[in-house]
């Protein structure tokens, strides 16, 4: 079971974007991949059979995963994640600093 997962709110802790927030897009093992985090300008060619235009492209690259935290509503503040068994036997995380249990 992975800390953080796709469509999470994550705040990032280093880097260019420091204390900047946006929703997980992707997670790619030990990388993900924020919605308008860690922009790169990339040089696209044209390739005309699947109708790209070339030129140069802004899009994310990916953050490691120990550089973004999950972002605690409660606290506004980014926050560690840990795991907690239920009675009910699932395994659910939770925040850190309150013991407040993220997923539903």
């Amino acid at each position: 079971m992975n800390r953080i997962r796709r469509g999470d709110e994550v705040v990032v802790l280093s880097g260019r974007d420091k204390g900047r927030r946006g929703t997980v897009l992707r997670v790619l093992g030990e990388r993900v991949v924020v919605e308008g985090i860690n922009t790169v300008k990339k040089h696209q060619r044209p390739n005309p059979q699947k109708g790209v235009a070339g030129g140069i492209v802004e899009q994310e690259a990916p953050l490691h995963i120990s550089n973004v935290a999950l972002y605690n509503p409660v606290t506004r503040k980014p926050d560690r994640v840990g795991f907690r068994d239920l009675a009910d036997g699932r395994k659910v995380r939770v925040f850190r600093s309150n013991g407040e249990v993220i997923d539903v």
